[in-house]
């Protein structure tokens, strides 16, 4: 795509010079937290832009979509890079609402560092734990920025404290505030460097000296020496890149307060893709070569981490590169395979193909500056990448790779569609493919049992997104239905049945008689079918006609059209015709006799329960387990485990869960999580089981 402001851009360095020259910084924090104000405000401030706010080619540099503007917050992850004494710093921006998780995963696996941004008038919410825990497993550095100093109800002091709480005791402010007048932020002081008898200054340099490799820095301190200032700006500096130390820098977007030494920690403190770990490598077939490294001469591997559709260049592949160098016009080879690290039914079908590079550039926003190659350490976009999805590995042709993909959350909101009209019909199973592509958050799921179309997503708002890209991408109309449960039906009792199937209609008829006796079996028992006819009154030839025929009706159901299951039925007498008996006539027979039994028996409905594990802050186990009893729950127990939280394991219905993801968020304020699985069937109480309609074959 022609961009009339490539040139200047790449005057502000978006093409690194090698790995050692560029920052992957992603921003992670809340909604309305400031990520992306603070990102055009770092862009306005090293005039890769003119101000913060501006727009290029008409669209807003951290947006990426029309729905972002309708829904009033970040729904996807947006990449702006900007040049800081001569380093290229890719800012990537990510959404904050749960729902878009799977963007956020995007950004940190694209990154080497991040960024948490809290703002001054609100607290640190679950969320962001959540994600700094995840930070913590794989040793990514990180840093605190408070935002939105000016606003009227900011306490920074406050907010300090609580991240140092709730975030770890290595989380330290590095800045003070100076305030010129009634409170207003006009720059900051550095506690380390500035003049300032604070008392948190001992406290920052005794937490610097801690992590400093030099054993006998702390003696000679608290002996009274004075550390050489450069000795302190470094070890803190080594600390921040080891991730075992995190400062926390305020910063006011409005007023330009903190920009400068937000930059020079991106640049000073933070590593470049040289220092950090790759994820591990493996062949197509399963075999582990280690990690590479970020070497621009070394074998080519680079991961797409988001995938989306321009309506003039086609798809748009944003990737990371690890190892290698990418060129354009060149042929590379796609791999996916999901199943290898994940379930099989991850909803990204296993896949290798050779592709060739078209357009390279890089990201700023919703455009792409073009560029002629892509170095390993830093990120690019690729065009008209047909075949290749999010998560999918870009290598060599003759030396085909495949990263091992990041980990996603399951989408636990189930919403089933149906196609308005025939047209929508005929072109929404290629758009829903598209859309998974590009998404791993998105399941599709065809259920054979309900004949439904369900789309797994991970809430509404997400779902709103899904379903408005179906109409607006690619034309697709859908109309929501209710979801539907799979459920059973079982025999309640032992029954007689006696199915009698005679026809005359001229010629042939039809002739069969059957006597059967049915008892219900053990849960997961399957089907027994047991001939105890005597003397010949079936002949050997039709007696697996009865079978097929009970099978039959157990399939279409004897209540409200559902399978039978664990059931046992004998087969004891019968009668049959030298003429006008039938492998037909018997099956009918059978089926007429199941049914027959089924009256005096009773039927009862079955419904799936789940095996369900739900993870909360300690102090909502009361409200989450009040809850879950309320959805029908058998509660299992519970167990503590780390960081203050509570997994309580239930077996609970299928039918109380559909909605379960968007209420468990609002019981519990965005911190519970839940997994799911199937655990089995138990009978439905006979007041629901009487409200539930007929199913349609």
């Amino acid at each position: 795509m022609a961009d009339k402001h490539a040139d200047k851009r790449g005057e502000q360095g978006l093409a690194a010079t090698g790995p050692d020259r560029i920052r992957n910084v992603v921003l992670v924090g809340p909604s309305q937290s400031g990520k992306t104000s603070l990102v055009e405000a770092l862009l306005a401030h090293t005039k890769a832009i003119t101000r913060a706010g501006s727009t290029v080619d008409g669209t807003t540099v951290c947006d990426t979509e029309d729905a972002e503007r309708r829904h009033g917050r970040s729904i996807s992850l947006a990449v702006a890079p900007l040049a800081h004494r001569g380093v290229k710093v890719n800012l990537i921006d990510t959404p904050g609402y749960a729902d878009f998780v799977g963007d956020l995963r995007a950004g940190l696996r694209a990154a080497d560092c991040a960024l948490f941004v809290v703002a001054a008038n609100e607290e640190i919410d679950d969320g962001t734990r959540q994600v700094w825990r995840e930070c913590a497993q794989v040793d990514m550095p990180r840093a605190v920025v408070v935002t939105k100093l000016d606003h009227p109800r900011a306490h920074v002091d406050a907010v300090v404290a609580q991240a140092r709480a709730v975030l770890g005791g290595k989380v330290l402010p590095v800045y003070l505030i100076d305030s010129a007048d009634a409170g207003a932020p006009s720059g900051l002081i550095g506690l380390i460097t500035g003049e300032t008898d604070d008392p948190r200054r001992g406290e920052l340099i005794e937490a610097v000296i801690e992590e400093s490799e030099d054993e006998g820095l702390m003696d000679r301190y608290l002996g009274g020496d004075e550390i050489d200032l450069q000795v302190l700006i470094g070890d803190l500096e080594t600390a921040v890149a080891r991730a075992s130390f995190h400062p926390v820098i305020p910063v006011c977007g409005a007023t330009g307060v903190g920009l400068r030494e937000l930059l020079d920690l991106c640049v000073d403190g933070f590593p470049s893709p040289l220092e950090r770990t790759s994820p591990e490598v493996f062949t197509p077939a399963g075999k582990s070569v280690g990690v590479l490294a970020c070497d621009v001469a070394g074998p080519l591997v680079a991961e797409v981490v988001k995938t989306a559709g321009d309506p003039y260049v086609g798809r748009i592949s944003l990737v990371r590169v690890f190892s290698g160098t990418l060129d354009p016009d060149t042929a590379v080879h796609v791999s996916g395979h999901f199943s290898s690290f994940f379930a099989a039914d991850a909803g990204h079908e296993d896949h290798d193909e050779d592709e060739r590079i078209g357009a390279l550039g890089h990201p700023f926003g919703a455009t792409q500056v073009p560029t002629g190659r892509v170095l390993a350490g830093d990120l690019g976009t690729v065009a008209r990448l047909s075949r290749a999805e999010t998560g999918d590995t870009l290598s060599a042709v003759d030396h085909p790779l495949v990263l091992k993909p990041w980990s996603m959350p399951d989408p636990l909101l189930p919403v089933a569609i149906e196609a308005a009209t025939r047209s929508d019909e005929d072109k929404l199973s290629q758009a829903l493919a598209r859309l998974a592509a590009e998404d791993p958050s998105l399941r599709v799921e065809h259920n054979a049992e309900t004949g439904q179309l369900v789309l797994w997503v991970m809430g509404e708002s997400h779902a709103d997104v899904v379903l408005e890209r179906l109409a607006e991408r690619h034309g697709v109309t859908v109309e929501q239905r209710e979801l539907l449960v799979p459920l059973r039906e079982r025999i309640s009792g032992a029954g007689k049945g006696h199915g009698r199937h005679v026809k005359q209609s001229g010629g042939h008829g039809q002739y069969a008689i059957c006597d059967i006796e049915v008892e219900p079996l053990p849960e997961g028992s399957g089907f027994e079918f047991v001939d105890k006819v005597v003397g010949g009154s079936v002949p050997r030839n039709y007696i697996p006609s009865v079978e097929k025929g009970v099978r039959a009706q157990m399939e279409r159901g004897l209540r409200n059209g559902y399978p039978v299951v664990d059931l046992r039925v004998t087969l004891t007498d019968g009668k049959a015709h030298s003429v006008d008996s039938s492998d037909m006539a018997f099956q009918s027979a059978g089926a007429l006799a199941l049914r027959e039994a089924a009256e005096a028996a009773g039927v009862s409905m079955l419904e799936p329960y789940d095996d369900v594990g739900v993870l909360i802050p300690d102090d909502l186990v009361g409200t989450v387990m009040s809850d879950l009893s309320a959805r029908r729950a058998r509660l299992l127990g519970n167990e503590n485990v780390a960081d203050g939280r509570t997994l309580i394991r239930a077996h609970v219905p299928q039918r109380e869960l559909i909605r379960y993801a968007v209420d468990l968020r609002a019981a519990t304020r965005g911190a519970g999580t839940f997994t799911r699985a199937f655990a089995h069937y138990e009978p439905m109480p006979e007041d629901q089981a009487r409200q539930v309609s007929p199913r349609h074959h």
